[in-house]
Parts: structure tokens; C-alpha cells; sequence
């Protein structure tokens, strides 16, 4: 079966930590792949908020997420420090990859690796845009080669 595959960059030029409180967790006690996002959420803020900018004001446009890949590489728990680091891939016209990945500070431990597509929106016209030129200059630093693979496929069977 083909499984998804995230290549990540050798450097990431930016991170940020998020602390891992109980309302992440899941029946299991460990991070809920659902509220994995919400943190994956937050760093994007967080590396907008870098750039000088906030999701709805880049340059005079917007942006949404257009869609999202991950992979998780371990259980994460309640109290336990997150480090997420941030790069851009296959920027495009109206558009960026952004590649993520995210591990347990204090063991260096990998939770999750992802790829979230943010594609640039004007708001009042409810439709794309390109992306603003001043930005595209900045996220320059920001570079990473594409993240997205997908693995060979592997043969597998079900018994009947």
C-alpha cells in the first residue's frame, strides 16, 4: 500500500515551543491526531506573526489552508514540550507548501512530521490571489526542497 511520505529540509529557518496541555490529549492519553493540527496551527500563526504579518493581512491578502499532510512518528503526552519548526517548499504564484515537523524538546524525540498548503485569498472577493511580491521576498529565507513523496507501492492481500 502507497503510504505518504514527508521529506524533511536539513534546516529549518524558523521554530517556536508548544507546551502540550490536557485538553490535547485523547481517551488513549496521548495527543489527539485531530488537536495535532491546532498546534500545527498555532506555529503558522507564530511564523506569520514573524514575518510581521497575521493570517488575514499579508502584504493586503489573506490566506487559507488548501489542504494537509502528516505523518506521525510517535505519541506525544500531557506536560511534555513541543518544538515545531517551519519551512516553505514548492512555492508557486499563489501559493507554498509549508513543511513542518515536530519533536519533544528535552529527548529530541519526533512526534509528527506534516505539509500544510497555503494557498493566498483576497477575502472580499472570495476567490485566489497571487502572492505579494514583497512576501514572496521574505519567504525566500524560509526555502526548503519539496516535501511531498509517496512511497513505492507495496503488495499486500486480505484474506478472505
Amino acid at each position: 500500500m502507497a503510504r505518504i511520505q514527508i521529506r524533511l529540509p536539513s534546516h529549518f529557518a524558523f521554530s517556536t515551543e508548544l507546551m502540550l496541555y490536557q485538553s490535547h490529549m485523547n481517551y488513549g492519553g496521548h495527543l489527539d491526531n485531530a488537536l495535532l493540527l491546532t498546534l500545527v496551527s498555532e506555529a503558522r500563526v507564530r511564523f506569520f506573526q514573524s514575518l510581521g504579518y497575521t493570517e488575514l493581512d499579508i502584504e493586503g491578502a489573506g490566506i487559507v489552508v488548501s489542504d494537509a499532510a502528516l505523518q506521525y512518528r510517535s505519541e506525544a503526552f500531557h506536560g511534555e514540550l513541543m518544538v515545531v519548526r517551519m519551512a516553505a517548499s514548492d512555492v508557486g504564484r499563489k501559493g507554498f507548501d509549508m513543511v513542518w515537523s515536530m519533536t519533544e524538546q528535552s529527548s529530541q524525540r519526533e512526534v509528527a512530521r506534516g505539509k500544510t498548503g497555503i494557498v493566498f485569498f483576497n477575502y472580499e472577493t472570495r476567490k485566489t490571489a497571487p502572492m505579494p511580491a514583497a512576501f514572496r521576498d521574505k519567504l525566500a529565507a524560509f526555502k526548503a526542497p519539496s516535501a511531498l513523496a509517496l512511497a513505492e507501492d507495496e503488495a499486500y492481500s486480505i484474506a478472505a
